[in-house]
């Protein structure tokens, strides 16, 4: 087994931990309702794109973290899930320009009035609530999800490897369903940006 790479200190991580969880959590729904309308010169839908790409990337890195956790190689397996949180932060900054740059996108609005039409939503057929259902969960289980790798790693970097175990036995397979679906959802939406 690896060696503790933090001092256990279970308050002041639970304290640190929910206070990061719940800024980052309030951040993006407030900096969610608020557009930017600043010319970049390029497409701002890329940050969209780049999240895919980091979402799926995530999403390997956890197989693969599993994989050598599996196989007892714990160097291997703590690097992997270190770079997924490395992108995990560069995916929520991502997000977040995403957010502010194009505001948000309507499933169905193939005109790109902002609004969804009767009509559209016929078009749109059952897809689209096969896209609200996809897109609901994702975002339930993104905002559960953080404060869980957290106290996750922590575990880990406190060589609390039974307690790590448990948690990440809940927390994986919902960190990567979230991986998953973050570039589903953009595949399905992308057609509707503006």
């Amino acid at each position: 087994m690896l060696q503790a790479s933090l001092t256990k200190n279970d308050k002041k991580a639970s304290w640190l931990i929910g206070i990061f969880s719940v800024i980052v959590f309030t951040a993006v729904v407030l900096l969610g309702r608020v557009k930017l309308e600043l010319d970049l010169g390029f497409d701002v839908h890329i940050f969209a794109t780049i999240n895919a790409f980091i979402n799926s990337a995530i999403a390997v890195l956890l197989v693969a973290a599993l994989w050598a956790v599996k196989n007892k190689n714990y160097q291997l397996h703590r690097k992997l899930m270190m770079i997924a949180l490395v992108l995990s932060i560069l995916f929520l900054v991502s997000y977040i320009a995403h957010h502010l740059l194009a505001g948000e996108a309507r499933f169905g609005d193939s005109n790109h009035d902002g609004l969804v039409s009767d009509e559209e939503k016929l078009q749109a057929g059952t897809i689209r609530m096969v896209y609200y259902f996809i897109l609901g969960t994702h975002i339930v289980l993104a905002a559960l999800i953080l404060p869980l790798i957290l106290f996750t790693a922590y575990r880990a970097l406190t060589a609390e490897f039974p307690a790590h175990k448990k948690l990440a036995r809940i927390t994986w397979p919902l960190w990567f369903y979230v991986a998953v679906t973050g570039p589903v959802v953009y595949w399905m939406i992308s057609p509707y940006y503006h």
